[in-house]
């Protein structure tokens, strides 16, 4: 098993101009393990995870306090490069979003092109190919892959999306909501393909699936609000077979029981 990266969150407080998103939450997401991200809407699971990449700060006004470490280092440092970041900490996002003019082949390669220019054209393929096998999307595209990757069902646009993200060998996934627009079987597709990947990665997933959180996560996270207009924090974190059965909070137990949410 390839060790992913720890992530240590410390008195993590997001903004969006003068309204305060998230406030003080402090975890650590551990390596090769699935942590879930749960909580009603509103209460900043996609704000919070936004920020372990650094793409929170992406939108004007945006500001973050406290500290987010990535096996030690401050990814929010001054003179640490926010790109980086994002290769080491990809994102794959609740639609899937192929580049619409690229093929299958490019969108796999996007990053590739982008970050390591002067690659062999054999080396490239072979990293295609490979990161295509990792999103169990090989057999289906091997033959077309000149093809739009908009030409593909939704369920493989997903796993496209999936395979483009780990091509340039990242140490996290980040997941917001990713089976939110499939079917059941793309769904399940998706969840098997997690289960794998967290052999080689640290995966972060945002659900309101309470049945996917429970299958597909080592560890379940859940955000709430105390009151409208409050920002979102931390409740309570755990293994997720406790979150589920026997959490410490009462608003923890409310929540998966489906008494409010």
């Amino acid at each position: 098993m390839r060790r992913a990266k720890t992530i240590e969150v410390e008195g993590v407080s997001l903004h969006y101009g003068a309204v305060e998103a998230v406030r003080g939450v402090t975890m650590t997401i551990e390596p090769n393990k699935v942590t879930a991200l749960i909580g009603p809407s509103g209460c900043g699971k996609t704000t919070f995870l936004r920020s372990l990449n650094r793409m929170h700060e992406l939108t004007p006004g945006a500001r973050v306090a406290g500290r987010i470490a990535l096996d030690g280092e401050d990814i929010y440092a001054p003179g640490v490069d926010p790109v980086e970041v994002r290769r080491l900490v990809g994102m794959v996002f609740q639609a899937p979003n192929p580049f619409p003019t690229m093929s299958i082949y490019e969108n796999v390669a996007a990053g590739l092109t982008l970050n390591r220019r002067r690659m062999k054209r054999a080396e490239k393929d072979a990293i295609v190919e490979r990161s295509l096998r990792g999103a169990h999307l090989w057999e289906e595209v091997k033959d077309r892959l000149h093809k739009p990757g908009a030409s593909l069902s939704g369920g493989q646009q997903q796993r496209l999306c999936i395979a483009r993200a780990i091509a340039v060998e990242p140490e996290v996934l980040l997941m917001d909501e990713p089976c939110s627009a499939l079917d059941p079987v793309a769904t399940l597709a998706i969840e098997e393909l997690v289960a794998e990947l967290k052999s080689r990665f640290t995966i972060v997933i945002v659900t309101h699936n309470m049945q996917q959180a429970a299958r597909a996560s080592d560890v379940t996270a859940f955000f709430n609000v105390e009151r409208s207009g409050e920002p979102g924090r931390l409740v309570e974190v755990g293994p997720t077979e406790r979150i589920f059965t026997n959490p410490e909070r009462q608003a923890t137990e409310d929540y998966v029981s489906g008494r409010f949410g």
